[in-house]
């Protein structure tokens, strides 16, 4: 009997394709891929894409923030495996590519656990990983990198503007010291990497109540709690729909550049335009709370993507009123369960 997918070595001891090097446009075999953080909200969705493709996912998840319930219905495909681990351990794998996605990416969690190993240990372990096969390596990274940012909009040469020491800090230099890690393993060890640096996400199978703000008032709108804003609403950010990140992020891994890249959606709202848009989709009459605004909340947020439009041929096309409404679908359904649930191919969407 054969050996589990995740454990199996390839003869001679190398990957099918050296680095998970696919040109674009070409008919090829699926690949062996692992996805760190898999059962969450963006990996699974990456998930769902690979699969779809023709390709062989192995999820790595601790299910800090991650559920089943987002890959279950995925259990019973034979190009599917699921393996409850921590990445701050190492794990041996034979892989083609490697998606690092697991990290708490939600002030709640990782303010609940600011010295979590995940950012610098658990990205050592799968870059060590990749070393080891030959695997080509994307690092999801994050506009907090940026911090309180003093260019508008961002451009990836922008070096930030970070508090060290503040109650984000975990965070943001958790990846930044991941993004140096990467690129040290690039330029000394020859390591096939990739680094996207994601802006505010949204959508289907986000956690109901993990802090961030397209979460926050759309689960407020829901219950009819008050939409809390903080500070005085003035603040910004760029929201993308989920499918718009995954595809940046296959074109990333698939593509001949290392970046980093800005994938966002350049569409900016201040926290009170995305509360109007969320009562205009839920409750015309949901209030708004002002609350004292919490430390280090960046004033502005805005990707630049020219270089992800130019060298990736990338640029969202979901906007947030097209997106909005299946999110709202999802967190309705998973609220007061009063809907059949959802179907995996109902969270995709087109721009109109």
């Amino acid at each position: 009997m054969s050996l589990p997918m995740g454990a199996r070595r390839a003869a001679g001891g190398g990957s099918m394709n050296a680095g998970g090097k696919v040109p674009l446009g070409l008919k090829r075999k699926g690949l062996r891929i692992v996805v760190t953080g898999g059962a969450g909200f963006v990996g699974s969705h990456l998930v769902d894409r690979l699969i779809a493709r023709g390709d062989s996912v192995i999820v790595v998840d601790n299910f800090f923030t991650g559920r089943k319930d987002n890959v279950a219905h995925h259990f019973g495909n034979p190009r599917f495996e699921l393996i409850r681990h921590d990445v701050v351990e190492p794990i041996l794998l034979e892989v083609d590519q490697i998606y690092h996605l697991a990290c708490p990416a939600s002030p709640v969690h990782y303010k609940f656990n600011p010295i979590h190993k995940t950012n610098v240990v658990g990205t050592l372990n799968m870059l060590g990983l990749a070393k080891r096969v030959g695997a080509r390596f994307l690092l999801t990274s994050t506009s907090e990198v940026y911090g309180d940012p003093l260019q508008h909009p961002q451009v990836e040469t922008y070096w930030g503007n970070v508090n060290p020491i503040g109650v984000r800090s975990c965070y943001d230099e958790g990846k930044r010291t991941a993004e140096t890690l990467t690129m040290d393993y690039h330029r000394g060890l020859e390591i096939e990497v990739r680094i996207a640096r994601i802006f505010n996400t949204y959508g289907p199978r986000m956690c109901l109540d993990d802090g961030r703000v397209v979460s926050n008032f759309v689960a407020q709108a829901l219950r009819k709690e008050p939409l809390t804003v903080y500070g005085d609403g003035k603040q910004t950010r760029s929201f993308q729909y989920v499918s718009d990140l995954v595809e940046g992020l296959m074109r990333l891994m698939e593509g001949e550049h290392v970046g980093p890249f800005n994938l966002g959606n350049p569409g900016e709202f201040t926290m009170l335009e995305l509360a109007e848009v969320v009562q205009e989709t839920i409750d015309p009459n949901a209030r708004i709370e002002f609350r004292p605004n919490t430390a280090d909340d960046p004033h502005k947020r805005k990707p630049d993507i020219s270089k992800a439009k130019e060298l990736l041929g990338w640029q969202p096309s979901i906007s947030l009123r097209q997106g909005l409404p299946l999110m709202v679908s999802d967190f309705r359904q998973r609220i007061f369960g009063d809907q059949k649930s959802t179907a995996a191919s109902d969270f995709s969407t087109t721009s109109a």
